[in-house]
């Protein structure tokens, strides 16, 4: 597996902005997916956003205050999330698929950031 180490998350007052990183490392071909999904406490783990080529996807509900992109070499992955409210709390996991450099498919999680929005 190709491991994968997400920064950038912590406290924030509503109405701010973060920045998420998630750093890819290993011999890796290629990547198909990047991604980001979240956690909340007592609820299940939900897309935010994808990346994929020049096509990006994001959750409904979070459309217009996210962009997710990604680093020239494909090693690394962002979401800026801006007028962030409290519903946003939660542990945000970064994902990528792909090949390594053996040809071999991947896909990895990482150990996740957490993202807390409050006064």
């Amino acid at each position: 597996q190709v491991p994968l180490v997400e920064s950038g998350g912590g406290l924030v007052q509503p109405g701010g902005s973060l920045r998420l990183s998630c750093a890819v490392s290993g011999s890796i071909f290629g990547v198909n997916i990047m991604g980001w999904y979240r956690q909340a406490p007592g609820k299940q783990r939900e897309l935010v956003a994808t990346l994929s080529g020049v096509t990006t996807t994001y959750a409904d509900s979070l459309k217009g205050r996210l962009t997710i992109s990604r680093g020239n070499a494909a090693t690394m992955v962002y979401l800026q999330m801006n007028n962030l409210l409290p519903d946003d709390t939660a542990v945000y996991y970064c994902t990528v698929n792909g090949f390594l450099s053996n040809g071999r498919p991947f896909n990895s999680w990482g150990q996740g950031t957490q993202v807390t929005v409050s006064s």
